[in-house]
């Protein structure tokens, strides 16, 4: 059993910024809680405005860093973070936010929590990379995992990226242009091929701009 990690006081829960930005615990009000195994957890805060966000797990006996076991997104002033749990212990788990029209490279500490995973009972896998612009409002529905354990036959993305006007899933140079289905962006992309080859699968998107000119959001490695 795992040894609670001494916490300063004031540490837990939400910090200064978190009522600066109107937001507030919708899943997890309790800033100190257990898991009995380590099955994936959504942690959702209401946020009204627009915000910019970064997280931190840390699990604590070990001290490392583990940011790719935690996916942001945002969905109707709902932001939400799905996270799953390499091993058991105790996690910090850390959200920093800001305004998004705030051009300060630094986000401001808002809320923290500390997690305590009594066991681990299945593998967990790594989320894909999310780079900046996906962190404004975008949501996935699927893939939530892809990698090289996961079928790769027909995978069928679908997503949500407000002011896109248009989406690809790119790998290796293969481009798979997904189709606008009411709000959200759908299609399916073959990658048997690359199973095994470290391949980095991306999910760009253009804003209008430049018709040539493509964002990328997300990263998948098979």
């Amino acid at each position: 059993m795992a040894e609670r990690p001494e916490i300063p006081v004031g540490y837990l829960g939400s910090q200064p910024k978190f009522g600066e930005l109107h937001m507030q615990t919708i899943s997890h009000d309790d800033p100190e809680f257990s898991l009995d195994n380590n099955t994936e957890l959504e942690i959702k805060f209401k946020c009204p405005k627009q915000i910019k966000v970064t997280t931190n797990l840390i699990h604590c006996q070990t001290d490392t860093e583990n940011s790719e076991y935690v996916f942001t997104q945002t969905k109707d002033n709902v932001l939400s973070f799905l996270i799953t749990f390499p091993q058991a212990g105790f996690y910090k788990f850390q959200v920093f936010a800001l305004e998004a029209s705030d051009e300060s490279k630094s986000l401001p500490n808002a809320f923290n929590y500390l997690i305590n995973v009594k066991e681990a009972l299945k593998a967990a896998y790594p989320f894909p990379k999310q780079y900046a612009q996906w962190k404004e409002g975008c949501y996935l529905f699927s893939p939530l995992v892809l990698n090289c354990k996961t079928s790769l036959a027909k995978i069928d993305f679908k997503l949500f990226i407000p002011n896109a006007k248009a989406v690809a899933v790119v790998a290796a140079g293969e481009w798979f242009h997904l189709a606008k289905k009411d709000d959200n962006w759908e299609g399916t992309a073959a990658l048997s091929k690359h199973r095994g080859k470290d391949v980095k699968v991306t999910v760009n998107a253009n804003f209008g701009q430049d018709e040539t000119k493509y964002a990328t959001l997300l990263e998948y490695v098979i």
